[in-house]
């Protein structure tokens, strides 16, 4: 199964600590030498961004940035046994950043993606 992991945070005016960029290094090598973690990548600020919305029938295109109290900063996607597995790496990674870097605050969330397995045959 896989699953997507998105991390929302704050972007603190100091940047993450070497300790914790290490740790997320080896962790993400854990990760991929165990053949769980796919794909991961840092995502820019929502002010480069733009939201496509279709409400009532229109189309509207809104430039960042968006209102969001966090930003979604990167993503992960993982192929794993179980949801608890997923939720497993996301709990490390979280701990990681509380530990090293203890004035980031956020949050991720650990998202299945559809797989023929989700679908009636």
């Amino acid at each position: 199964m896989r699953y997507l992991t998105l991390l929302k945070g704050n972007r603190p005016s100091t940047p993450p600590p070497p300790e914790l960029m290490e740790a997320i290094a080896k962790l993400g090598e854990e990760a991929t030498r165990s053949g769980a973690l796919l794909d991961t990548q840092g995502l820019s600020p929502s002010k480069l961004g733009a939201k496509v919305s279709l409400y009532g029938g229109e189309l509207t295109v809104t430039d960042g940035p968006f209102t969001e109290a966090k930003e979604t900063i990167s993503y992960a996607l993982y192929e794993v046994a179980s949801k608890e597995e997923a939720v497993e790496w996301a709990n490390r990674f979280m701990k990681a950043h509380r530990d090293l870097w203890p004035i980031w605050e956020g949050e991720a969330e650990v998202l299945k993606v559809f797989g023929p397995e989700d679908f009636p045959r």
